[in-house]
């Protein structure tokens, strides 16, 4: 990955020195060597700051809402996950495509932080894959200005997805009796803290004002019970019906391990079932099966 990391740094030193980009959204090494958070850079000697190895796992589409007021134009390093998520923030009209300058790069699929923190340094060639790389279909960007190329050829992917498919854990829920089922369900979601950490790092949760920061409204809740928390889940699955871009991010993030894109996952499917196939995120062009109707549609209207 060294190669790459050095590209970036030139890159990023190049754009921000000629003025073509204000600032630069990357990595960093953090505190600790298996972890490699987001980064802002807007001085070209801070471009050193950069870097690429196994570790970059954040999705970094999300940040640019941070910045979507101000006038800058910002140049972003992204993967196959981080693409998408771009695709998402322009088909919800959250960004404009002027503004941004996109650094491709081919992802042969970051670590698990949290194992490699559990096995140590000494085994760091040991640390699987990121759950979120598992089933990843798009390693390389699905859109980008320009494309990072590693010295000496193609990156490697290291992800074996295809062999499992995409819904393998939905199909092990499916295959449950709706007893099970619901016994899976509540035991995952009755340790839901309510923090929002999914809904935070979620590309595709891009609301100026999110039903859940509204507690007058009474939607939800304050109290943390089985209810209020499977009515949180489903909510927010729901709002992500057909525009989740499967990063993965929103259970990677979750302190308690709740299986979030098993959920996520069992929708996509069952909209893939009844409107045909579909990724979301990937063609900017092509409108999400919930978000157009056809009035030649066979089926009533209600």
């Amino acid at each position: 990955m060294n190669s790459i990391q050095e590209q970036m740094r030139a890159r990023a030193r190049e754009l921000l020195t000629e003025g073509t980009v204000q600032m630069v959204i990357g990595w960093e090494k953090g505190t600790f060597w298996y972890l490699s958070p987001p980064t802002f850079v807007t001085a070209p000697e801070d471009c050193d700051r950069l870097v690429w190895d196994e570790f970059c796992t954040n999705n970094l589409a999300k940040y640019l809402l941070d910045y979507k007021h101000t006038e800058d134009k910002i140049a972003i390093f992204v993967k196959g996950c981080d693409a998408r998520g771009i695709v998402r923030l322009l088909q919800d009209n959250q960004i404009d495509r002027e503004r941004v300058y996109l650094i491709g790069i081919k992802c042969p699929g970051v670590k698990d932080g949290r194992q490699a923190a559990a096995l140590g340094e000494e085994k760091r060639k040991e640390v699987p894959l990121a759950e979120k790389c598992r089933f990843c279909t798009h390693p390389e960007p699905v859109v980008y200005d320009e494309l990072l190329v590693p010295d000496g050829g193609e990156a490697l992917r290291e992800a074996a997805a295809a062999a499992e498919g995409r819904f393998a854990e939905v199909e092990k829920v499916e295959a449950m009796n709706p007893d099970e089922r619901y016994a899976f369900w509540t035991a995952a979601y009755d340790r839901c803290l309510r923090c929002y950490a999914c809904r935070n790092i979620c590309p595709a949760c891009n609301c100026r004002e999110c039903i859940f920061d509204r507690s007058q409204s009474g939607w939800c809740g304050k109290q943390m019970n089985r209810s209020e928390n499977m009515f949180f889940a489903i909510t927010r699955a729901m709002h992500v019906a057909g525009r989740c871009i499967e990063c993965g991010e929103c259970e990677r993030v979750c302190p308690e391990g709740i299986p979030i894109m098993t959920l996520n996952k069992k929708i996509i499917k069952d909209l893939n079932e009844l409107f045909g196939e579909y990724e979301a995120g990937v063609d900017l062009e092509a409108l999400p099966p919930l978000g157009q109707y056809k009035l030649d549609d066979p089926d009533e209207f209600h």
